[in-house]
């Protein structure tokens, strides 16, 4: 029984043996140095952005003439809550986990996404009719219905019939492969993971095969799926991110500042760095290593995939054109939203001792949850068009192998443990956060595995 036990615990050790060295912050192979140096540049000045702010004010009571114009005075007093608001935001929220450029960029990231939901909350009770004239005060070129191209029709690679045999490929060739691929390329820098990018990669074009029956622009030949934006946009996209995610981790981390440098080139060069990751933390999801991290994993392929959706959505339920800035402002805006998300999503996963929901990730799903409920309210008729019979088998069928499994691995076989990766033994204090594995077990793990199963069986 004493035994049977003893090996119970070893087993659910290494089932809670994490990632990363949350205790050192930082990992053992990153040579990380940073000489201290706090200038102006790092203090807060919360009592300065209180002076400029009421400065502000006072001048647009006292000095402005007031302008009889009720649309103009809207627009500007939504500007100016909206600027007070990122004011308050800035200097007064606590800093998230990523510092670089600086701790305020990310708390106005932030600010940002709640004014962002706020305002995707508000649009939520009105009419599309509304929604859509709304728009036009951004651009008044807005609130036009769009002609919604196909990317399907006639898939010859090379038609003789026509004076450009290969006009297909051209008429494919537009600002969505430049977007496809820089896109990958950042999404990669961000889930740190490359089965999770593959994975996204192609269920994404199997969404679009199973929804081109509401959207026009999913309707894509075979060799636009699979070849143009599997395999060189996002593919490409995805190895070059995994170079430089290669070249992030064994980048030694010197951080000195700029007033200790004696040359201008050396403070040119420091600024510039300043751009870049202040450290640097490899992202190990171990999807397998539990069902709470399987299913977690499951959750943030779905959340992922349906922001994917709610772009494609979105532009068609609204009106806006595909190369518009909105479009595009909203796409980088979601790339540094995720970075801070995806980061506070990975420490609440593996750290023990993380026991709250990161702030940036509980607004990213909040905002996500939003737009595809505005699409749901605007346009019912089109995300309610039944599926094809074969799609809707071919989902079922998937959704049942899925559970069945997860029932299979997680409830029938019960082993997990040869899905952590090997971990040497540190000397450098981490006990409560990672368990230390033994290279010369994992030749027995197999064994092990199997004796202790038979074991517990026998005890219960």
């Amino acid at each position: 029984m004493a035994a049977a036990n003893n090996d119970t615990d070893k087993v659910m050790q290494l089932h809670k043996a994490t990632a990363y060295n949350w205790e050192a912050e930082r990992n053992k192979y990153k040579d990380i140095q940073d000489d201290g140096t706090m200038s102006f540049f790092w203090q807060a000045h919360t009592i300065l952005v209180l002076v400029m702010s009421s400065i502000v004010l006072v001048y647009v009571t006292i000095f402005e003439e007031t302008v009889d114009d009720s649309d103009y005075n809207m627009k500007r007093g939504i500007i100016a809550m909206l600027l007070t608001f990122l004011a308050v935001g800035v200097t007064q929220t606590p800093d998230g986990p990523l510092k670089r450029p600086h701790p305020a960029f990310w708390r106005l990231i932030l600010c940002l996404s709640i004014a962002y939901e706020l305002a995707l909350v508000w649009l939520l009770f009105q009419t599309v009719h509304d929604a859509r004239h709304i728009l036009t005060h951004f651009d008044t070129k807005l609130g036009k219905a769009l002609e919604q191209k196909s990317y399907g029709g006639s898939c010859l690679l090379f038609d003789p019939n026509n004076t450009d045999p290969f006009h297909n490929i051209w008429d494919k060739m537009d600002g969505f492969v430049t977007t496809h691929f820089f896109g990958w390329w950042l999404k990669t820098l961000i889930l740190r993971d490359w089965w999770l990018c593959m994975v996204l990669s192609i269920m994404f074009e199997l969404l679009e095969y199973t929804l081109e029956h509401q959207l026009p622009n999913f309707s894509e030949c075979w060799w636009d799926h699979w070849i143009m934006d599997a395999l060189v946009c996002n593919g490409l996209g995805i190895y070059l991110g995994l170079k430089s995610l290669k070249y992030l981790s064994m980048k030694h981390y010197h951080w000195r500042g700029m007033w200790n440098i004696p040359t201008y080139r050396g403070k040119m060069k420091r600024v510039a760095l300043q751009f870049t990751p202040y450290s640097w933390t490899d992202f190990d999801w171990r999807p397998l290593s539990s069902l709470k991290r399987w299913l977690a994993m499951l959750a943030v392929i779905a959340i992922f995939l349906l922001a994917e959706l709610n772009t494609f959505y979105l532009k068609f339920v609204l009106w806006i054109p595909p190369p518009h800035w909105i479009n595009l402002l909203r796409l980088a805006f979601f790339l540094f939203m995720g970075a801070a998300a995806m980061r506070e999503g990975f420490q609440y996963l593996d750290d023990p001792t993380c026991k709250k929901f990161g702030r940036q990730a509980w607004m990213i799903i909040a905002i996500i949850i939003t737009e595809f409920l505005i699409v749901v309210k605007f346009d019912w008729e089109t995300i309610s068009k039944p599926l094809p019979p074969h799609i809707a088998y071919f989902w079922i069928l998937g959704l049942l192998l899925l559970v069945g499994w997860t029932i299979f691995k997680f409830y029938i076989y019960r082993d997990v443990k040869s899905d952590l990766p090997e971990k040497t033994e540190t000397s450098n204090g981490n006990a409560g956060n990672s368990v230390p594995i033994q290279k010369s077990q994992n030749n027995g793990n197999r064994e092990f595995n199997l004796r202790s199963r038979s074991k517990v069986t026998k005890s219960n």
